[in-house]
């Protein structure tokens, strides 16, 4: 149970991490995180939650992959190495 609830931090801090990543390098993506955390939604956009959620993921989708077309090199430096640093860490 432990060793599950630690890889869901893991995870969620992964995710967390690109979020800050992105919003830090894509105008697109801060705009829309600015708009949801200083909006207070009223009652009838409650519903449209969902949507909103599915928006930002889409939106998150479409930023990384510009970002990774235009920065391939980088991109592919740091996929290597971070699984360079998982099979060191787990060895």
């Amino acid at each position: 149970m432990r060793r599950v609830v630690s890889d869901a931090l893991i995870s969620l801090g992964a995710v967390l991490l690109l979020l800050v990543a992105l919003v830090s390098i894509d105008e697109r993506v801060r705009e829309r995180v600015g708009r949801l955390v200083t909006t207070v939604p009223s009652s009838s956009q409650i519903g449209s939650v969902g949507a909103d959620i599915e928006n930002m993921s889409t939106l998150m989708y479409k930023a990384a992959r510009d970002q990774s077309v235009e920065h391939a090199p980088m991109v592919i430096f740091a996929v290597a190495s971070a699984v360079l640093v998982l099979f060191m860490v787990r060895t």
